[in-house]
């Protein structure tokens, strides 16, 4: 418990810096079924439409986000829209929406122009290989929802992967599989500062 404390103070502290734990996916050879299923899952142009279970769920979800993300994104329209394709897209690709939110703080600090060392781009630090490897030419990594539709397809390769291991699988989402640093820090993030029980917060 005080090592969880003790990260979580660190997350805090980084958080009000501004400093982000960005890291880079590495590279790998994609068996010719999985590349044709991640192109189709990041090239599907249907129109955004809700993940929610009712118009209630939805309320109660963004209403409890948005304060949280207050700070961050301080326009509204811009906060909303950004919330509605993050909890979309994460469930379109079979994951936990606040799971994504925690690895966006992480990895971008929610900044839509964030670019790492190694070139990974926007707020789910996104490496352009990827747009060569799945997406279609002209794709902008800088484009919000774009963006959030690579990080979740790939984030959802690497569960696949790794066969739900989350921990493994966070590690080849950062490039630093392996190293215990990266997957504490979203599991930190996701937990505590997205956590939602479906009450409002």
């Amino acid at each position: 418990m005080r090592a969880l404390a003790w990260l979580t103070a660190c997350l805090a502290l980084l958080g009000a810096h501004g400093v982000a734990l960005a890291g880079a996916q590495i590279y790998e050879p994609l068996a010719a079924s999985v590349q044709a299923a991640m192109s189709k899952a990041v090239s599907d142009s249907a129109p955004l439409t809700s993940a929610f279970k009712s118009k209630l769920d939805e309320v109660n979800w963004l209403s409890a986000m948005s304060p949280r993300l207050n700070k961050r994104i301080g326009d509204h329209h811009s906060r909303m829209a950004f919330l509605k394709s993050v909890h979309y897209e994460a469930s379109r690709a079979g994951l936990d929406p606040q799971l994504v939110l925690g690895l966006i703080q992480v990895e971008s600090g929610f900044k839509k122009y964030a670019v790492s060392r190694a070139g990974a781009r926007g707020y789910m630090q996104v490496m352009p290989f990827w747009i060569e490897l799945i997406g279609a030419k002209g794709d902008n990594l800088f484009d919000m929802r774009k963006n959030i539709r690579y990080g979740c397809t790939i984030l959802r390769h690497y569960l696949d992967l790794e066969k739900g291991d989350l921990y493994r699988a966070l590690g080849r989402y950062n490039g630093s599989l392996g190293r215990p640093q990266y997957p504490r820090a979203v599991e930190a993030a996701w937990k505590n500062r997205w956590r939602y029980d479906g009450k409002l917060s």
